[in-house]
């Protein structure tokens, strides 16, 4: 919960030591229920010249009016209760008011009353950009006393061993990984290269040795002893290999759109963080059957949940789990090779049809359960759709918003590109679409003039999926006549919307479908081009 009055103080505060007062009063505007909008040109928190003395403290106080605090005094900061409190370098941040809103939810509290420098180092989207420290700063209480401030710190960079990425790559971040196959890039193969394939990065990348992994499956249902572990070369040998063809896509696919109508959370994705891979291993209802679990109602179990090495849990329902023909794999092959490091070597979860974070890598574990896995990535904010008018998480009960699992249906333009000018009498559009569930898509409609009348694209790669296990994106193309009476120099204004076997059709706009995570996009795609003047 945001408390404007405690926002009021900082900026009284924040104006005697040099913070930008834009950005404290738009933490001030927060607490009234708006949206930040954190400047990147914000001014640094430094004392000007002269600044008179201010503050109380039951610490000294400085020269710019900021009350010293020990580390001590912080660590007495560490409940909700005392206030939570933390320190970065030198500053003292009250954080209380933020930890319902934190990305990564109750995480947060691991920091509780201590320095979050080593954090900061580890999860490298708090300096990515400058809204984290911006928003911090508007949080600033004090300054560290200057016998407790640290030296350095830990000059072991986490990050140094992760995998190179494809020069080709769009970089979101590379601490952690983050980065999209170019737009440009997804027709050139139905089966994206695994150099190509877009990287979500969560940590470090885990350094694993084939011949000491070991997989664990444990919990409710199993056979005695109710725990087993497979070494990769088990999985290889016991169960028999099963290949499936599918397209994983981050929840956060095309988030750069949402920004354009308004700031959403989370890495702007354009369209390229989805790609499509043949993947082979086993199938976990193999898996599960082997170690015991026949009749997952009957035991209660409801969830099967994938622990990987880098700290992140999912969960997914256990029917999906069980079937055969949801073809989820324990996967140790991607496009006929090891998967790659950056891509969960040498097991990951691969769950068809369903979002990409619940395609666990680097799995440690797999947990029968009659509850969904717990933690950020399940439970929290990140992944879960919240209605057009929810602009923050006062009053929302989180935990009641189901998880996203399957995700809708979609399309993108590939050529032409935005800007673009063509000639002739007629346009050559290209294009993809997808949705979630495994459900095929039976048609795409193409506009050029805005939606005011369609052609029927012609389905190419990926049309022959079964429609019910359609795992894969589809490729199409279409031939626009130029409109009637347009000439030369005029704009096209090129539309598309597909429809998936349940008959779900995209929606036409963007604002009826915004949310504050900004996932789950799935509006028209839209490219204006010129007429060859």
């Amino acid at each position: 919960m945001f408390h404007a009055a405690r926002w009021a103080q900082r900026a009284a505060m924040g104006a005697v030591c040099g913070l930008g007062t834009s950005f404290v009063a738009s933490r001030v505007a927060l607490a009234d229920g708006a949206t930040p909008q954190p400047s990147a040109a914000e001014q640094p928190l430094v004392p000007p010249a002269g600044a008179p003395a201010g503050g109380q403290a039951h610490g000294k106080v400085v020269a710019c009016g900021w009350p010293t605090y020990t580390k001590a005094q912080v660590a007495e900061h560490a409940t909700v209760e005392t206030g939570i409190w933390v320190t970065y370098k030198d500053g003292v941040y009250d954080i209380t008011d933020f930890i319902q809103a934190h990305p990564g939810g109750n995480r947060i509290l691991l920091a509780a009353g201590k320095a979050i420098d080593g954090f900061w180092n580890l999860y490298k989207q708090h300096t990515n950009t400058p809204a984290p420290m911006q928003m911090l700063k508007a949080m600033q209480i004090g300054v560290l006393d200057p016998a407790d401030v640290e030296l350095g710190l830990d000059e072991d960079d986490p990050y140094a061993k992760d995998p190179e990425v494809h020069p080709a790559l769009h970089m979101h971040s590379n601490q952690p990984l983050q980065a999209e196959t170019p737009a440009e890039l997804l027709l050139d193969s139905w089966i994206t290269p695994n150099d190509l394939w877009f990287v979500r990065g969560h940590h470090p990348v885990p350094e694993i040795s084939e011949t000491e992994y070991k997989l664990t499956v444990r919990g409710r249902g199993l056979a005695e002893p109710r725990e087993f572990t497979f070494t990769l070369e088990q999985l290889k040998t016991i169960f028999p290999k099963h290949e499936v063809v599918a397209t994983l896509q981050c929840g956060g696919n095309g988030r750069r759109l949402f920004n354009e109508l308004k700031k959403t959370m989370g890495i702007p994705w354009g369209a390229g963080a989805m790609s499509t891979a043949r993947w082979g291993g086993a199938r976990l209802s193999d898996v599960l059957r082997y170690c015991g679990l026949h009749d997952a109602e009957r035991a209660g179990v409801e969830h099967v949940h994938f622990e990987g090495s880098e700290s992140l849990t999912a969960s997914i329902p256990v029917d999906k789990a069980t079937s055969p023909s949801g073809d989820v794999l324990l996967a140790y092959e991607m496009n006929g090779e090891p998967v790659p490091r950056a891509h969960g070597y040498p097991v990951r979860a691969v769950v068809p049809g369903y979002v990409g974070v619940r395609n666990v890598k680097w799995l440690s574990a797999v947990v029968t359960s009659d509850e969904e896995a717990k933690g950020p990535w399940q439970r929290g904010i990140a992944y879960k759709g919240f209605a057009p008018g929810v602009e923050s998480f006062e009053n929302v009960d989180v935990e009641s918003v189901p998880s996203v699992q399957e995700q809708p249906v979609m399309s993108a333009i590939v050529q032409p590109r935005q800007g673009d000018v063509v000639e002739g009498d007629s346009v050559e559009v290209h294009g993809l679409a997808w949705s979630g569930g495994g459900r095929g898509i039976v048609r795409v409609d193409v506009s050029a003039d805005g939606g005011g009348t369609w052609t029927t694209a012609t389905l190419k790669e990926g049309s022959e999926q079964k429609l019910s296990r359609a795992w894969a994106w589809t490729f199409w193309t279409a031939t626009l006549p130029v409109p009637e009476g347009a000439k030369a120099g005029d704009k096209m204004r090129i539309c598309a919307k597909a429809t998936d076997a349940s008959y779900n059709t995209q929606p036409e706009r963007s604002d009826a479908i915004w949310n504050i995570r900004g996932i789950l996009y799935n509006a028209w795609p839209r490219v204006e081009v010129q007429l060859d003047p």
